[in-house]
């Protein structure tokens, strides 16, 4: 089975491109476009089958990119984001992690990259090129993240390892024989000592520095 893709963006010529590029990936189908969030919330009110991913402009108008996630991230967290701009924004990518996008890639990315991009996201959950992951992490100072590392209690290494996962924090909280307001507290913990501020960038600590994998 394919995976199903939304692309939401205003320039039409670019949608309709993206589409005809996507098509040519095997694993991938276009299922529709939009040139707005107002106009993709309307039309995923009227199908059944929603799509597995939606490829989304960041400044399209009307709706744009920044409360669109948050409306998807709220009503249809299954979907999974993969946000697209033209330039490398440190606010932006951040804004967008916060609002529950699981991916932030340039337009001006090869094809190539695109379809990785996509494999990822499907198979990961998550996809972030090196430049954005070194935006997440760029409040670290290396030295002090070495120091902070060694201070991660056998606890929040459990924590870290299902950070990876699709699990909610409340099945976290299952799985570790605690809280939900425990779980949270090791999230709050862990991002004030790394100097991170969302489960993607603790997620890819925890692939980078082996407290977890895929």
């Amino acid at each position: 089975m394919k995976k199903t893709i939304f692309v939401v963006d205003d320039h039409l010529l670019v949608a309709k491109a993206l589409e005809v590029i996507i098509n040519s990936f095997s694993g991938f189908t276009v299922i529709d476009i939009a040139e707005n969030g107002k106009i993709l919330t309307e039309k995923l009110e009227k199908i059944t089958e929603k799509p597995d991913i939606i490829l989304l402009d960041v400044s399209v108008p009307m709706m744009d990119g920044f409360e669109t996630a948050q409306f998807l991230n709220k009503k249809h967290p299954e979907i999974k984001v993969l946000a697209l701009s033209i330039q490398e924004d440190d606010k932006s990518v951040l804004k967008m992690i916060k609002y529950g996008a699981k991916g932030y890639m340039l337009k001006d990315t090869h094809p190539k990259d695109l379809e990785n991009a996509l494999v990822c996201l499907s198979n990961n959950g998550f996809y972030y090129p090196e430049w954005a992951s070194k935006i997440i992490f760029s409040t670290n100072d290396d030295e002090e993240k070495e120091d902070k590392e060694l201070k991660i209690s056998d606890r929040e290494k459990e924590f870290l390892y299902y950070t990876v996962t699709e699990l909610s924090y409340k099945e976290i909280a299952e799985k570790m024989y605690c809280s939900p307001r425990t779980v949270e507290s090791y999230r709050d913990q862990l991002c004030d000592k790394l100097g991170l501020k969302t489960r993607v960038g603790l997620a890819i600590f925890a692939l980078k520095n082996g407290f977890a994998e895929l």
